[in-house]
């Protein structure tokens, strides 16, 4: 169940949408740390995992509805400190004996909180009797602490807004201090793993690289294993990290659809084949993919239509590596929390393009996942650890049916050639100004429409384009960058005097929600 190389903190998830985000700050911190649901452990499991420590995550239940979850017994039992946030304060309220009422003064969103007392909880922030500027989300508040606890900082709506147990190492707070809306969150997650649980903070990715490459070379042995090759950022990593461990046992098929940015898939190639000398298999299928999409406009048909194609295609190549016993994914550790129904229903199929619409059941294969408890942060950072360029790992994510999405409406040859040049401009206008790194993803979308335009003295019927720059944490939800104006009207002169069959440029500022990132 756990890194045995590594102290672990457990983290109980009871539902909440930001559980996740509790992970990647202990992560941050040098600190590994591992998400089950509530649901899925019992007594037995937590002992089992022999935590230094655990959190208690926040939720939608309220602890008064019938069959609302609990944390097993064991955490309270097992002697080590314990951290509620939010709900996670309620249960542990009520599972030792306080109070939790619902019908007084709600919060949500910004709250602040009074520190009452100094606390190695609070190590680092602000004085007693000063506030801290926390995030808030909540219907039901403590009104009675367990005996033994005692109240550390307040707020208007949660009187017991922070609380602890220092003889038995129970703490709580009713805020939220792992998302970015809580600014000094991070310190106190930092405050609890390393301070009061004393952990030592030796997770690193240097040290992670060198454990996967010993998992890696157990569970192989002297076997071939094949590596489905997008040319994004997970499964370069982990094509490089596998070859890392096992050398030309490794065999990565490459599929290229016709549907990458300008230049990319020569780029794959080159960096693969010809510099990390990996034996790589590039399955030129530009036609097929292409002829198959030319028509189509449903985003749907477009997805399925990738999807089948990719499998048939991967299968095709596959069959031609003799030996072959394991397939290699970049599955990443967020589709392995997700793939793990909360409600205890069956699991459900996250990122399809991860697990190739069911190739290793189809294939008969067993997966090598050497990334599966990375968060994508994470990933990147092992990238660079291994040796891969900057500017490789840290690219802007891209779809996997790549711009057969960002191209609204019927898919045809011409349409796919101007967008690709045209988002070729964008991207280098981006990088010219010193942007990239501050934006999440950025890309643009030939839209479904011509417009009249007058271009020297003629008159000109081309399509519209549209610009798309984002900014996120996690891609889950996202803002519009906002570019200053000089920038975009340089941006649209270069596209529309560089790009023939553009006339027209608008730049879109749709937040996530209530839009998605992506066009379709």
């Amino acid at each position: 169940m756990t890194r045995a190389e590594h102290d672990l903190i457990l983290i109980v998830d009871f539902g909440s949408q930001v559980t996740q985000l509790i992970a990647r700050r202990l992560r941050e911190s040098g600190v590994y740390c591992e998400i089950h649901p509530f649901n899925a452990l019992d007594d037995a499991k937590v002992r089992e995992a022999a935590p230094k420590g655990i959190i208690l995550s926040g939720g939608p239940a309220s602890v008064h509805d019938a069959g609302s979850p609990r944390a097993p017994q064991a955490v309270f039992e097992l002697g080590v400190p314990v951290l509620g946030i939010c709900y996670g304060q309620q249960v542990m309220v009520e599972q030792l004996g306080g109070k939790v009422e619902s019908g007084h003064h709600r919060e949500f969103g910004r709250a602040f909180l009074t520190i009452e007392e100094a606390h190695p909880l609070f190590e680092g922030l602000a004085d007693v009797g000063s506030s801290e500027l926390v995030w808030m989300s909540h219907g039901d508040r403590v009104t009675a602490v367990p005996e033994g606890f005692h109240v550390i900082g307040a707020s208007t709506g949660a009187p017991q807004g922070a609380m602890a147990d220092d003889s038995r190492h129970f703490y709580a707070v009713q805020f939220h201090p792992e998302v970015h809306h809580t600014p000094n969150g991070a310190r106190i997650l930092k405050n609890f793993t390393r301070g009061i649980c004393g952990l030592s903070g030796d997770w690193t990715m240097a040290a992670y690289r060198d454990e996967a490459i010993a998992r890696i070379r157990e569970q192989v042995g002297d076997r071939q294993v094949i590596c489905g090759l997008s040319g994004g950022v997970d499964s370069s990593v982990a094509a490089v990290l596998i070859h890392e461990a096992i050398g030309d046992q490794l065999t990565c098929v490459f599929v290229d659809h016709g549907l990458m940015r300008m230049g990319e898939a020569d780029e794959v190639v080159e960096l693969f084949k010809n510099h990390y000398n990996i034996p790589l298999i590039h399955a030129e299928e530009q036609d097929l993919f292409i002829n198959a999409l030319e028509g189509v406009s449903d985003p749907e048909v477009k997805r399925k239509t990738i999807g089948k194609l990719f499998i048939d295609v991967f299968q095709k190549y596959a069959d031609q590596i003799d030996g072959a016993e394991f397939l290699a994914q970049g599955t990443l550790y967020p589709d392995v929390i997700e793939s793990v129904s909360f409600t205890g229903g069956p699991s459900v199929t996250i990122k399809s393009h991860h697990n190739v619409g069911g190739l290793p059941e189809k294939m008969g294969l067993k997966l090598v996942e050497p990334l599966r408890e990375l968060f994508k942060d994470e990933v990147r950072a092992l990238g660079r650890e291994l040796g891969l360029p900057d500017a490789f790992v840290g690219r802007h994510p891209f779809p996997g049916p790549g711009l057969a999405i960002r191209c609204p409406g019927e898919i045809t040859r011409e349409k796919l050639d101007i967008l690709r040049k045209a988002d070729a401009v964008y991207l280098d206008q981006i990088r010219k100004h010193g942007l990239y790194d501050e934006i999440w993803q950025a890309f643009a979308a030939l839209l479904p429409v011509r417009t009249v335009g007058v271009m020297g003295d003629g008159r000109t019927y081309d399509y519209a384009l549209a610009l798309r720059a984002v900014t996120s944490v996690d891609g889950m939800t996202a803002d519009w960058y906002r570019f200053d104006h000089d920038f975009l009207a340089e941006t649209s002169t270069r596209i529309i005097n560089e790009v023939e069959g553009v006339n027209r440029v608008a730049y879109d500022i749709t937040s996530k929600p209530p839009g998605t990132i992506e066009w379709e």
